[in-house]
């Protein structure tokens, strides 16, 4: 039998069937399973709210939520599973909307849930008798269309959110945050340059809203540039990202050692270079502190002061910690190689390996 994909709409479905007096059933063409979520939601959308309750998957099955039958054809013939149910989306959303005259009661939430074609309220902890007769009065309304659960805990927003190129502060230095990382106990961490370390066992903030992070547990600046510190704020909810200065996020994998030509971008507090390359995997630097370093990483990328500490990588592996660099006075964008810019980085797999650490 001859298997094609059908155009996503109900006309193209319904022709395919008006060939059937003068093509043999051999021959008749059947569209593949409908896989694609956004496909499916489109088609819900095309037979409308007041005939489909939502699309959700079940035993890894997309599902399709009808609430006649005509509509569950005309989702088989498309290539989905339907399945007939009680209420439709508009149903349901009138719903929540009604529970809605009840936003601003602390440790609730509600919404429509199309997998068990109801409105699920959940009820956390801390909420008043007098505020759980609210809801349930309203849900009674509705009788089983709504399903309230209790749960424990209660509701804290994850405003505390750290990612790699994120800035630091302490009460001597602004740097940047390299890249989170966790040991064989599941504790996590994150890395930043070790010059930013001297002169003080710091407390370290998140520099935007100044939020506590945790403690430096091991540094090293000469022969080398890194720092380990402990979260010690169970509120941070830390990501195994970097983010860039437009706010995007970018997910870190893995880590290695660095290929001499490879292309690399860095970022940080300050400023991001996305245009680079390696230059010199193993250099040695001499800065005009009078410190020098060994088996840093050189590269043609731009940085300033504030994206110390901060991370480069390629692709989704995390490569080096931000040790400095010239020029850092001046502006710095994405080089591409066409200014005499150049950075220092310490490997991060030399860091993971003496401190028995992972990225994630």
């Amino acid at each position: 039998m001859r298997r094609s994909r059908l155009p996503r709409t109900l006309i193209a479905v319904v022709a395919a069937g008006l060939l059937a007096a003068s093509v043999s059933p051999a021959d008749a063409t059947t569209p593949e399973p409908l896989t694609d979520p956004a496909e499916a939601v489109a088609l819900a959308k095309a037979l409308g709210d007041d005939r489909t309750a939502g699309v959700y998957y079940e035993d890894e099955r997309l599902v399709t939520a009808v609430t006649d039958e005509a509509a569950a054809e005309s989702v088989r013939s498309a290539g989905g599973f339907a399945k007939v149910v009680p209420r439709s989306t508009a149903t349901l959303e009138s719903v929540h909307a009604d529970l809605d005259r009840l936003a601003g009661i602390p440790n609730t939430s509600w919404g429509v849930e199309p997998s068990s074609n109801q409105v699920s309220v959940k009820i956390y902890d801390g909420v008043s008798s007098a505020d759980r007769d609210r809801i349930s009065g309203v849900a009674a309304a509705h009788g089983d269309a709504v399903r309230i659960e209790s749960h424990s805990g209660d509701l804290k927003t994850s405003a505390y959110e750290m990612r790699g190129g994120v800035g630091i502060t302490s009460p001597d230095w602004t740097c940047s945050a390299a890249f989170n990382v966790t040991n064989d106990s599941g504790k996590r961490f994150f890395l930043t340059a070790g010059h930013c370390i001297v002169g003080g066992n710091y407390e370290w903030s998140r520099l935007n809203g100044m939020v506590y992070l945790g403690r430096q547990t091991d540094w090293d600046y000469e022969p080398g540039d890194w720092a380990v510190i402990e979260y010690r704020n169970p509120d941070v909810v830390a990501y195994g990202m970097v983010q860039y200065k437009d706010g995007s996020e970018h997910q870190i994998k893995s880590s290695r050692w660095v290929v001499d030509g490879e292309k690399v971008k860095r970022t940080g507090t300050t400023s991001q270079d996305l245009d680079g390359k390696v230059l010199r995997p193993r250099a040695t630097v001499n800065y005009t502190d009078g410190a020098t370093l060994y088996n840093m990483i050189e590269a043609s990328l731009c940085s300033k002061h504030g994206d110390s500490g901060g991370p480069m990588f390629s692709g989704t592996t995390a490569l080096g910690i931000t040790s400095g660099g010239n020029y850092g006075d001046e502006p710095c964008g994405n080089t591409d190689g066409q200014r005499d810019r150049t950075s220092y980085y310490h490997p991060v797999q030399d860091v993971l390996n003496k401190e028995h650490l992972s990225v994630y």
